[in-house]
């Protein structure tokens, strides 16, 4: 078989997820964007949300531009090429998703005021397009890179290109997003006693335009990233283990194909379970999206059965592990069947429809502090559970495979990113339609029905945050091997002082970043809340409606802070490994990847799900429960919800970034060590 005309397959179908995803927003511009309010708000928030991505980029270009030259002369050009392409198609797909998403939210809004599957099927378009851009570009680049260099070595700084980039994406889209949160709620809802999206509100459109930036700008660089660098991992493992195996000339070559092509599998799957996601009018909409992601499961995994038996030899020994199709491929289901589980669970912890987020709020009717208690409660109970499901899927998977097993279930966790990103953008489309609904001043049943969207939108979102941080975990652990085939350890001693002290600094890392992410969130929100509170002190007529207040400052405000607190989080993590790689040797990095990828898992998924839960706790009283809103437990519940914003937007999804950067850079790095 020629196994070297595979990669077109690849190539093919990253294409061909393009052209469904210029399909589905030429879908959504079709649809009518509603009335000129409702399009006067829309463009503030598209305005805003493309000038903030605008600006964060231009700021990222010096930065870029230094580590290319660094790359170019201390590697090779291949190696700044591929690292300078990783980076340009992150931004590039974070910037046409949002385009679309920031278009597809009026119209969602004007579909509610006569469908709720209707307002669905925008909302999900409009998150789709972003799905299939960040999973298309992420397949192209590798598999393109890898057909022009013919190396996979070269390619391991795309991986670091998109690393970079979601990084600062991730910080400076969480810190922006949550700095207007912050002020909206605490000015608007709790002091001046007006709903969230209130028009009187000053800071209404900079939060809306946070939904985007955080949410869908953040999650999609975020899962490019983890796309990338699982991919490329794979191959680099594959090759090693299948380096006896050599067919067209190519040693390894059935061990580099596979990732590409259960990445293909993955983006059709994909593109076909998006014509899954349909709702009746009195049902519940998380059962349509379910439908979307369940059924990409189901299809990869039948597609994957194929795949494996068609490419791989019926049988290899590696280091005392039996290779087989078989084998390999219950390390992809092992990796398929975390996706629905870490769902669950994270479900499970935040939906306002489930005990913990319920107990929140029962904690809410004495007041924030026990609000708060049972907010961190939840949240550290909650790690044990996807951590187990973690350590039975690393252990089932190199039962089955060995260290490839493991890289496998990585790629086959990531193979269902497209699908997983438009769910996870369809939560911001759905959060600005009911804020255009609010602001608008349209009937009240177009707001019942976003809010229906918003409440599944909320725990799409979380869910979404579990499978970043979930596959974050596996990729970092095939990070980790790739690192150790190429700086050649077979074993780390954590009996050599070096190698502990770069275990202890690897832990320490994640909460040192963590701490100047919340501190940017406290910075920011503190300007949001002063410039808030001179405008309805300054500005006459807000309160009664005939005073226009001044959106575009408190814009500016997030803006300009998301961009200067940025920097310190994200030179921390790309100096840290190569302080303690180049200062202490490569087995002290080893401890290093260690420490950090515990560490920074726990504490991404305690952040990522009690802030979840806070939000959740938040909206189960705004339902109408414990006295609803107005009352004081509905004033403790967005304390806690407040308290939670940074937590599940900006430090817990950044540390995915974090631990995915370490791993990337110890790929580039690890022949140099000693």
């Amino acid at each position: 078989m020629d196994l070297t005309t595979m990669p077109f397959w690849a190539v093919g179908a990253g294409i061909l997820s393009l052209i469904f995803a210029f399909y589905f927003a030429k879908s959504v511009l079709n649809e009518d964007p509603g009335n000129d309010r409702m399009q006067e708000i829309s463009k503030a928030i598209q305005e805003g949300a493309m000038a903030f991505l605008s600006r964060e980029y231009r700021s990222l270009i010096p930065i870029v531009a230094i580590i290319t030259i660094v790359l170019f002369f201390g590697k090779s050009w291949q190696t700044a090429v591929s690292f300078l392409v990783g980076a340009t198609l992150s931004a590039v797909a974070g910037y046409v998703g949002m385009a679309i998403t920031t278009r597809a939210n009026t119209r969602t809004t004007e579909a509610a005021r006569t469908s709720l599957n209707k307002a669905l099927g925008v909302a999900f378009r409009g998150g789709a397009v972003m799905g299939l851009s960040v999973a298309g570009l992420g397949l192209l680049g590798v598999t393109i890179l890898y057909l022009v260099f013919k190396d996979i070595d070269v390619i391991t700084s795309f991986a670091f290109g998109a690393s970079a980039v979601a990084l600062f994406a991730r910080v400076g889209g969480g810190i922006y997003t949550k700095a207007a949160d912050v002020g909206a709620d605490l000015v608007g809802k709790v002091e001046a006693g007006i709903p969230e999206d209130d028009p009187r509100n000053p800071a209404t459109i900079a939060d809306n335009v946070g939904d985007n930036v955080g949410d869908t700008a953040g999650m999609g660089a975020d899962l490019f990233e983890s796309y990338a660098a699982s991919a490329v991992a794979s191959m680099l493992v594959g090759a090693t283990v299948y380096k006896g195996v050599v067919m067209n000339g190519v040693p390894g070559l059935p061990g580099i194909m596979l990732p590409l092509l259960l990445g293909a599998a993955g983006l059709i799957a994909a593109i076909i379970a998006s014509f899954f996601v349909r709702t009746g009018e009195n049902a519940n909409p998380q059962t349509a999206l379910n439908m979307g992601l369940w059924g990409t499961n189901l299809l990869t995994a039948i597609a994957a059965y194929g795949i494996v038996h068609l490419i791989l030899p019926a049988s290899i020994t590696v280091k005392g592990v039996i290779l087989t199709p078989n084998t390999v491929y219950i390390a992809i289901i092992t990796g398929l069947v975390v996706n629905v589980l870490i769902g669950l669970i994270t479900e499970y912890y935040t939906s306002n429809q489930k005990k913990p987020a319920q107990m929140i709020a029962k904690a809410s009717e004495t007041g924030a502090a026990t609000n708060i208690i049972a907010g961190l409660a939840v949240g550290l109970k909650s790690t044990t559970a996807p951590v187990l499901v973690i350590c039975a899927a690393i252990y089932v998977s190199f039962s089955a495979a060995g260290i490839f097993g493991i890289a496998m279930a990585a790629m086959a966790m990531l193979s269902t990113a497209g699908m997983v990103v438009a769910i996870d953008s369809f939560g911001p489309v759905a959060d600005n339609a009911g804020g255009i609904a609010e602001m608008a001043e349209l009937e009240p049943n177009v707001r019942k029905t976003t809010d229906k969207l918003d409440s599944v939108g909320n725990t799409t979102a979380a869910v979404a945050k579990g499978f970043a941080i979930g596959s974050a975990a596996l990729t970092a652990l095939a990070l980790f091997n790739a690192y150790a085939e190429l700086a050649q350890l077979d074993t780390i001693n954590i009996l050599i002082p070096t190698t502990i002290i770069g275990v202890f600094l690897g832990a320490a890392v994640p909460f040192l970043f963590s701490a100047f992410c919340m501190e940017a969130v406290g910075k920011a929100a503190f300007e949001m809340i002063e410039e808030v509170r001179r405008q309805f002190r300054e500005i006459p007529g807000i309160m009664e409606g005939t005073g226009k207040p001044d959106y575009r400052a408190c814009v500016d405000i997030s803006t300009k802070a998301a961009l200067r607190e940025m920097i310190v989080p994200g030179l921390i993590a790309v100096l840290m490994p190569l302080i303690v790689g180049f200062g202490l040797g490569k087995n002290a990095m080893g401890g290093y990847l260690a420490g950090g990828t515990v560490s920074g898992l726990l504490l991404a998924i305690f952040m990522a799900n009690a802030g979840g839960a806070w939000d959740n706790a938040k909206k189960f009283i705004e339902a109408g429960n414990l006295g609803g809103k107005g009352t004081p437990t509905h004033a403790a519940a967005v304390i806690g919800d407040t308290v939670g914003d940074p937590f599940k937007d900006t430090s817990g999804p950044s540390l995915n970034a974090l631990i995915k950067v370490m791993g990337t850079i110890s790929l580039i790095i690890a022949p140099f060590l000693k």
